[in-house]
């Protein structure tokens, strides 16, 4: 057998670029180990607590970007307590002492400090590249330390963060020498920022491709920014309000004509709908179009919008647009693969929302739609059938009925079948997320179909326990599963420990799960932490007195129900930064 020699097996590796492929090559023999090992630059925790950092930094020593995730999904629907942990410094801190050569960092539900941001501002002499995402606990002050000191930053990617306005016009500190930019997007930030800081920062990088401002950029300054900028493939747009009879929004009109190359368009957190026809002339080249915090912007003006765009292939909007804006999407958006609709009144009746209709209108016309996000009022089994039908290539789907547990409105039956066709018919569904009245009898079709699903969430569903088991038992290849308010209990949790060691994560809350199945698990899979969540208002003394739904101690009663269940796979034991209501078994 003739050998290759490391350095020919460390080139192909190199353009192995999945983490999962990385993963399994590492596994082929020793050899290949010890290559794959030496030569991954790029890494990828799915949980902050599934291993520790100096084990990551012993395993991958030429590690240069690194991706960790730190709260459980549920986060985002505000089912974990703000302090509940997924604090970055001690990886920030770990890979500081190694020195590591660190230059690209992302990081998902994690607590981020300024004195993190501060730390890696300091530490990392090539870093270029920091994307939070739904993340808290910093400051402008600790952005003011990466555009001061992170002299080669080519991305700076705030999304969907709680950061909080100290007013240190952090813009002012990138230095005049910094010309390296290709990505800034702060459009989450609330607080006012220098205008003409922006604007010369934008001036003096070339490079600069994605650029997302929030509302405090107005469009006056926007028009010179474009002026500067007119290379700009990806525009986030804060506020869009201004007189159209003016010089200014004439001087918006014509720059905006040169901007030939803006392929994604986002943001108009405060719009007017009448000065919307001055983006006009971009739209015929845009593949990606985010206009879910447009508030402002009735269906009327959102179908003239759309009508502009028939190269869609990314689109995310408010359920204002109607039925038939949906309509006028499948007819105009042949090539759209993305769609998410989000609900403009989460907590009200609603007048112009979407229903079934407008999902099946989209399946009809769009035929290369392979993930969905979708916020409605009702659905039927004939729609979702149908959507089945006609978009087998779903990959993610996503139903939020804002009534969770509604029926069928046409036959007053579970939505059972419907999604049993979307996982017969979706081959390649990786992720699923389930709403409406259902019965065992969908996760019995989830457990015989979905052979590719990796994430699935539950709320509000099921009969019994036979539920969850024929999930567990059914997708071999399941890696996270969250469920809440439903009826599942010891009997599920318990039915297959070892399927756990293949999983991430699992999460119940609100569940039939008690404390002393909890325990039993915990002591036949040590390789799990499973952690019970009491963030009731009671303190723990009060809790072991009896006050509070579940007592957070190993030592409570075993009958008691657990109100929160988190438990996920771990090489690093249990976690040292454990809140107060947090207790792991």
């Amino acid at each position: 057998m003739n050998y290759f020699p490391d350095e020919v097996i460390e080139h192909v590796f190199d353009y192995v670029t999945s983490h999962q492929d990385r993963n399994s090559i590492s596994l082929v023999c020793k050899s290949w180990y010890r290559i794959e090992r030496l030569s991954r630059q790029r890494v990828f925790i799915g949980n902050c607590y599934s291993i520790s950092p100096d084990k990551v930094i012993e395993r991958f020593p030429a590690i240069r970007s690194l991706s960790l995730k730190g709260k459980p999904h549920f986060a985002d629907f505000n089912l974990v307590p703000y302090d509940w942990g997924g604090h970055v410094y001690p990886w920030i801190v770990a890979m500081a002492k190694s020195k590591v050569n660190l230059e690209e960092l992302r990081l998902k539900r994690m607590v981020v400090s300024d004195e993190s941001l501060e730390l890696i501002s300091s530490s990392f002499a090539n870093f270029t590249s920091l994307v939070l995402v739904s993340c808290e606990g910093f400051t402008t002050n600790g952005l003011k330390a990466v555009a001061a000191n992170c002299s080669l930053l080519r991305e700076l990617d705030l999304q969907e963060n709680e950061v909080e306005d100290h007013r240190s016009q952090w813009l002012n500190h990138f230095p005049e020498s910094s010309t390296s930019l290709v990505t800034l997007n702060f459009s989450c930030l609330k607080g006012e920022i220098n205008l003409a800081a922006l604007e010369r920062l934008v001036a003096r990088s070339p490079n600069l491709k994605t650029l997302r401002v929030n509302r405090a950029v107005t469009l006056d300054s926007l028009q010179k920014i474009l002026s500067w900028a007119p290379q700009l493939m990806d525009l986030g747009v804060g506020s869009f309000i201004h007189d159209p009879d003016s010089e200014t929004f004439y001087k918006l009109k014509n720059t905006i004509v040169q901007c030939k190359s803006i392929k994604s368009l986002s943001g108009f957190l405060e719009v007017a709908p009448y000065c919307l026809p001055a983006i006009y002339p971009v739209c015929s080249n845009l593949t990606s179009l985010n206009l879910s915090y447009a508030l402002g912007i009735p269906a009327s003006e959102l179908i003239k919008l759309i009508r502009h765009c028939k190269r869609l292939q990314r689109l995310w909007i408010l359920d204002c647009i109607g039925d038939k804006g949906l309509e006028v999407v499948a007819s105009n958006c042949k090539d759209l693969q993305e769609l998410r609709v989000f609900p403009s009144d989460p907590f009200g009746a609603g007048n112009t929302v979407v229903t079934e209709e407008g999902l099946v209108a989209i399946s009809f016309g769009c035929k290369k739609l392979n993930s969905l996000l979708y916020f409605c009022h009702q659905m039927t089994n004939t729609a979702l059938i149908t959507v089945a039908n006609n978009c087998p290539n779903f990959v993610r789907f996503r139903l939020c009925i804002l009534d969770p547990t509604k029926a069928d409105p046409l036959t007053q039956q579970p939505l059972d079948e419907g999604f049993g066709a979307i996982v017969q018919s979706c081959k390649g569904l990786k992720r699923l997320s389930l709403s409406g009245l259902l019965t065992d009898k969908v996760f019995l079709y989830i457990g015989m179909y979905a052979e590719q699903l990796e994430m699935l969430s539950v709320a509000f569903a099921g009969n019994s326990d036979k539920g969850m088991i024929y999930v567990l038992n059914g997708c071999k290849k399941l890696r996270k599963l969250e469920v809440r308010d439903s009826p599942f209990g010891d009997a599920a949790l318990l039915a297959d420990p070892g399927k756990y060691e293949t999983m991430r994560s699992l999460w119940m809350s609100s569940c039939e799960v008690t404390l002393g199945a909890c325990k039993a698990l915990a002591r036949k899979m040590p390789m799990l932490n499973v952690e019970i969540i009491d963030d009731s208002e009671l303190t723990v003394d009060e809790a072991l007195c009896g006050g509070a739904p579940v007592a957070v101690t190993a030592d409570g009663d075993d009958k008691q129900k657990v109100e929160k269940m988190y438990l996920y796979r771990t090489l690093a034991g249990p976690r040292n930064d454990a809140p107060e209501f947090v207790c792991t078994l």
